[in-house]
């Protein structure tokens, strides 16, 4: 199993690097991305991996263009990034709709509604949930920006680094990370928050851009 999968892994990264399709840090997080598609399996292998085997990937910098993405939102319309090119747009993604941190984020995003909007500043929220959800979770709390879907095994969080192994009550899980981005008009990261205060990451932001 882990011989078929490491061969496969290698015929991706000739297929993208003949292609040339992306930058080669594009490529890194395609790869890393094929990988986590397949720890599951490999974990039911019980395959141990010796401690020489390691895969560094660079991690996401300022300045860097941000990977371009389609993702349905909760009407079932398709929102391309490459769309707000000349605007800055937040992504922010999220474990999940109406749990309580997530709501205070959202929550937080819509009290600092106004003030974003009046800088043209697009909100996007991505979580694993469906437009349905998406829907229920914005009339509840009368959320006024756009939400998501990054369905499993969430290949758009995965590109932002943004899902991965988790923890929780000692079990060990793949989920979607609570991280942030700030996207500049001209594609590039902005800003990057990895350790994310839910309550007050809107608040953040706009101090972070002197917007107050």
């Amino acid at each position: 199993m882990i011989t078929q999968i490491l061969h496969n892994l290698w015929q991706v990264c000739i297929d993208k690097l003949l292609l040339a399709a992306t930058s080669w840090r594009f490529f890194l997080r395609q790869a890393k991305f094929f990988l986590m598609e397949n720890l599951l399996e490999i974990a039911k292998e019980e395959v141990v991996l010796g401690s020489s085997f390691q895969l560094v990937f660079m991690p996401l910098q300022i300045g860097e263009q941000a990977p371009d993405f389609t993702l349905p939102d909760q009407d079932g319309n398709l929102v391309n990034l490459s769309s707000y090119k000349g605007q800055r747009v937040i992504i922010y993604f999220y474990p999940k709709d109406d749990t309580p941190g997530c709501t205070k984020e959202a929550c937080n995003f819509r009290d600092r509604w106004k003030i974003l909007q009046d800088q043209k500043i697009k909100i996007l929220g991505i979580s694993k949930d469906t437009a349905n959800k998406h829907l229920k979770f914005i009339n509840k709390y009368q959320l006024p920006f756009t939400l998501l879907t990054d369905l499993e095994p969430c290949p758009v969080a995965t590109l932002y680094e943004s899902y991965g192994l988790k923890k929780f009550m000692g079990k060990e899980y793949m989920g979607m990370k609570r991280q942030t981005f700030v996207i500049d008009p001209e594609g590039k990261f902005e800003l990057i928050y990895l350790k994310v205060k839910a309550a007050t990451m809107a608040d953040q932001i706009v101090e972070d851009l002197a917007l107050s």
